[in-house]
């Protein structure tokens, strides 16, 4: 396993744990960012839900690493509905930029473990 691709997985990890159970507990920021992007509450804790099943590939995937690509693959999708719900409600690019970094990191994940 190459050191880039350990320190990409580990920083996906760290990441959607952090949103993933901040979404799940409501905290205020989620709620108004599902509020602004006109997604109902129960997104929110789907959403939260989604991320951390991601996270639990990433976790097993430090071990076999088809998982790490799965939730790879996982992630980068939800990271591009992230950024099609900022699109979706005409916010500047700049607000998409996250979700959109997010993604790649997730797809390279799988790249890297699919080349």
């Amino acid at each position: 396993m190459s050191i880039a691709l350990l320190i990409l997985q580990s920083l996906l990890t760290l990441l959607f744990i952090l949103t993933g159970f901040s979404k799940l507990a409501g905290a205020k920021q989620q709620v108004e960012a599902f509020n602004h992007l006109k997604l109902p509450q129960w997104f929110r804790v789907v959403t939260g839900i989604v991320q951390l099943i991601g996270v639990a590939g990433l976790i097993v995937g430090f071990w076999y690493a088809d998982f790490a690509a799965m939730a790879g693959l996982w992630l980068g999708i939800t990271m591009l509905c992230a950024a099609i719900a900022h699109f979706r409600v005409k916010d500047s690019f700049s607000k998409a930029v996250p979700a959109l970094i997010l993604m790649v990191i997730a797809f390279a994940v799988t790249f890297i473990i699919g080349v």
